[in-house]
């Protein structure tokens, strides 16, 4: 196991890219705080797959957005096991409004996609950061998205808050490196529920993409694992996960 006995938070890891990312670093020895804040059910769900993998889990409720509640969650991880190796900014927020609809985009939107998407990047770092640098090491990887690269989306508002943590993840790397590496993923269309309103984009974006297929969530957890536990050389990198989809 590459990862054995280390200690990973993965934030917004109940369901999704977050759930199959906690559970593929558990395969590899690694010990998980699920973090959730909503989805308890789903999320315990999660600890107890982590369990029976025979690795520790700790549950956390923890809104990303509060930097108070964040810097407990961190507290709770540095009691639970002295230490965090690896931090997984999973957990996300978005607003379904078309790019032309900006009168559809309200402040409200815009307000908590910023919240979750950037500044909870940045608490949940910069907590991490106080165990991983008296350490002496420490992997962050950021969830991005394509969105951030191209035109591409499912808010203007969401667009542009990752832009922010693909820009976040260069500046990170440059003041956190040499003892901790931060990098990101930038899926593309993946096949989850927040997209399950939207089917009829399956096969379209399928037929585009050189592979023929969107992004299970596993594919995108498969990444993440990568930069964590094979890529000692590599930081401030963002890594698109879309089937080749945006290469046409």
């Amino acid at each position: 196991m590459s990862l054995q006995d280390q200690v990973a938070l993965v934030t917004g890891s109940a369901t999704g890219v977050g759930r199959a990312t906690a559970l593929l670093l558990a395969r590899e020895g690694a010990h998980v705080v699920v973090n959730y804040t909503k989805s308890e059910s789903e999320a315990r769900e999660t600890a107890s797959a982590v369990e029976a993998l025979g690795r520790k889990a700790l549950l956390v409720r923890a809104d990303v957005a509060d930097d108070r509640q964040v810097s407990a969650m961190v507290e709770q991880t540095a009691t639970a096991f002295g230490r965090l190796d690896i931090l997984v900014n999973n957990a996300g927020a978005t607003a379904m409004v078309p790019f032309k609809d900006l009168e559809g985009l309200t402040e409200e939107m815009w307000d908590r996609v910023l919240a979750v998407n950037v500044k909870g990047v940045f608490f949940c770092s910069r907590a991490a950061v106080r165990l991983m640098l008296p350490q002496g090491s420490g992997c962050i990887v950021n969830v991005a998205s394509m969105g951030g690269l191209v035109a591409t989306g499912s808010s203007i508002a969401y667009s542009a808050s990752k832009a922010a943590v693909i820009n976040m993840t260069k500046t990170m790397a440059v003041g956190l490196g040499p003892k901790i590496r931060v990098n990101a993923v930038a899926p593309g269309f993946v096949n989850t529920r927040w997209n399950e309103s939207r089917p009829e984009l399956i096969p379209r974006i399928s037929e585009r993409a050189p592979l023929k297929r969107v992004a299970e969530v596993q594919d995108v957890a498969e990444v993440i694992l990568s930069l964590v536990a094979s890529s000692s050389f590599v930081t401030g990198q963002v890594l698109p996960v879309d089937g080749g989809q945006f290469l046409v």
